[in-house]
Formats: structure tokens, C-alpha cells, sequence
């Protein structure tokens, strides 16, 4: 079985979060009301980096937009979204990182609490292996501003991940887990190889603590 090496996606393959980018985006565009949506939007940005963000409020706030909006107009806006905000801050190590496990014979697997509408153009533009997000409700291909299932965070994350373990046979012998974050400490406890990735201050006591390896991606080299 091969071994796995999971990514977290934001602040650690791209170089800011692509769910906050999102909202920030769609207040540029004038899909949403501007003032009011951005500072909601950057106050649950705060609680996430402090480590109290209530996500099932955050996702009544941040799935209503794809509930309000046809499929149609929300994939023609992820489009845009691609080249004007993801492509220019996907870390500069990231491609080297996950070309290197790819040589390996790893198994590339994203694991990130960024809704699946937002996340799995930029899972695909990095060629990894499968993708575990948190989910947005649909019914009758619309999205209903509702989360389907466990959304994937903090020890969500490894709920999900172990659901996943049942469901495909892999497993966790000589596996890796790379994040910037310390709300993924769940999950960064539980691999062979943790990794700290341009870490928050709390993660990156921690890794030192632990004996943990603490690279960055935000230069040239991973």
C-alpha cells in the first residue's frame, strides 16, 4: 500500500487562505453586500487563526453565496477566481514539495476545511491524488447553503480521514502531514511524519517542543 502524504491547503501549499480570498472576491465582484459581508468575513478569518471559530456559523455565512447564485455563474466566477486569485499565491516550494513525494510513489491527498466548491479546481490544478473538504449540501444540483456531513476541521479533519481510511484501505504506516496551522494539531498528532509549514506561533512552539521538522514553502525551495 503506498504511503500517504497529506497537504493541508491553505497557508501551506498556497500562500493565504483561498476560503477568505473567496469571500473577498465575491465582495469585489458585487456578488455580495460589500461592507458588511467583508467584515464578517475577516472577523471569522480572526477566530480561525486564533483557534475559536465556531465553523458551523462561519458556514451559514460562507455557503449562503452558493445557495443564492446559479451553478452556472458560481463556476464562471471560480474561473475568474483561479487566475486572478489562487494561481499568483500558490506557495513557491509547493510544486517541488509534491513532486517530490510523487517520486516517491506517495499518494497525494489534500485534506482541508475550505469548502469543496472553492477547493477542488485548485486540488486538481495541483494534480494530487484526492481531495477530503468540507462539503456543501446539494439538492438537484443546487447548493442549498447547508454542510453535508462532518465539515473538515480541527478533529473533524480526522474523523473524515479515518472515514476515508474505512472506505479506500489505505492507512497511516509512514505517513506525512504538512500544515501551517495549529487548529490541525488533531491530525498532525496522529501521522508518522508531522510537519510544521511556515507554522503559527502556537504550532510552531509545539513542533519545537515535539521535535517536529518545520520547513517553508514560501521560498524557491520546499
Amino acid at each position: 500500500m503506498l504511503s500517504l502524504a497529506i497537504f493541508d491547503l491553505d497557508n501551506t501549499l498556497l500562500a493565504g487562505d483561498s476560503d477568505y480570498l473567496w469571500g473577498r472576491f465575491l465582495v469585489d465582484k458585487g456578488i455580495v453586500d460589500g461592507a458588511a459581508y467583508e467584515e464578517k468575513n475577516r472577523r471569522f478569518y480572526e477566530d480561525y487563526k486564533a483557534g475559536n471559530l465556531d465553523i458551523y456559523k462561519f458556514l451559514a455565512f460562507s455557503l449562503r453565496p452558493l445557495a443564492e447564485n446559479d451553478p452556472t455563474v458560481l463556476n464562471a466566477l471560480h474561473r475568474e477566481f483561479m487566475g486572478q486569485c489562487i494561481l499568483p499565491i500558490v506557495a513557491p516550494g509547493a510544486t517541488a514539495l509534491l513532486a517530490k513525494h510523487r517520486a516517491r510513489g506517495d499518494f497525494l491527498l489534500i485534506i482541508t476545511a475550505t469548502n469543496r466548491f472553492v477547493t477542488a479546481p485548485i486540488a486538481a490544478m495541483l494534480e494530487v491524488d484526492d481531495l477530503l473538504a468540507t462539503d456543501p449540501e446539494q439538492v438537484e444540483g443546487r447548493y442549498t447553503g447547508e454542510v453535508s456531513g462532518v465539515p473538515c476541521y480541527k478533529e473533524g479533519k480526522v474523523q473524515r480521514l479515518e472515514q476515508w481510511l474505512r472506505n479506500t484501505q489505505h492507512d497511516l504506516k509512514d505517513s506525512w502531514f504538512y500544515s501551517d496551522s495549529h487548529n490541525d494539531l488533531p491530525l498532525l498528532e496522529r501521522v508518522t511524519h508531522p510537519v510544521a509549514v511556515d507554522p503559527d506561533e502556537i504550532l510552531a512552539d509545539h513542533a519545537t517542543a515535539r521535535g517536529w521538522e518545520t520547513i517553508s514553502l514560501r521560498d524557491s525551495g520546499e
